[in-house]
């Protein structure tokens, strides 16, 4: 996605989108907030989920002063090197005089913009509402789990995995983008018939069964497209 603001100062855009996503709150895995250090000025920015290669390149294309992603550059259990891939993708972010951002648990967790919220308007969920000293969010559906289903494999344009129970009314939901799969004892602790994430591991289908649940694995990027655009646009509406 890409998106035109009025020119605003590189410093006036990070301090905001880090007041806004209450970075400071947040213990990461990664650094949140400018990455990479581009052009002073921003006047078009580029969204996606990650900050892999293609998006770069597209960004390139685009002129764009600036690219907002969920999945950055750098990460604590990865090589500081900077070499092969990652050297390219640096270079050519700071050839072209390019802006990074980039916002994982601060944009999973935001009651506004946020992954998780985006989701679950794009899924349709009523009284949507995080759970207390945790990342995932809890709300009502009424449906089938088929139906369900059918309204994920449209929405997200790619067909979930289902473990666990097989059919049944779907009247309360639990969920948690991207890779919160191990989230699934938190969910069943909250008595829902279906919990919702990005992946799945060996022992999710099993919990599913054993606990009588519905356990979705949707796709890690396809339940983590939203936020990062929800963001760019009230951005875009705020400058």
């Amino acid at each position: 996605m890409q998106l035109g603001i009025t020119m605003v100062n590189r410093e006036e855009l990070d301090n905001y989108c880090n007041n806004f996503l209450n970075v400071k709150n947040f213990k990461d895995y990664g650094p949140n907030g400018l990455q990479i250090e581009g052009s002073e000025t921003i006047n078009k920015i580029v969204s996606g989920v990650s900050a892999n290669l293609d998006l770069i390149e597209r960004a390139i294309e685009e002129k764009a002063d600036a690219i907002f992603v969920h999945h950055g550059i750098f990460w604590e259990n990865e090589s500081n090197l900077i070499t092969g891939a990652k050297r390219k993708k640096i270079a050519l972010l700071m050839n072209n005089n390019i802006n990074l951002f980039g916002y994982h648990l601060p944009l999973d967790d935001h009651p506004e913009v946020g992954n998780n919220i985006e989701l679950g308007r794009i899924l349709g969920i009523k009284k949507m509402r995080p759970v207390e000293d945790s990342y995932l969010w809890q709300g009502e559906l009424k449906s089938n789990l088929t139906d369900f289903i059918k309204l994920i494999e449209k929405k997200l344009d790619r067909a979930p995995q289902i473990f666990g129970r097989q059919e049944g009314a779907i009247k309360k939901i639990a969920w948690c983008t991207g890779g919160a799969q191990s989230f699934i004892d938190d969910a069943i602790s909250l008595n829902v018939d279906l919990y919702l994430s990005g992946e799945v591991s060996e022992k999710t289908p099993a919990a599913a069964k054993e606990n009588n649940i519905t356990f979705v694995s949707a796709g890690h990027h396809a339940t983590e497209r939203y936020g990062v655009q929800a963001l760019c646009k009230h951005l875009c509406a705020k400058f």
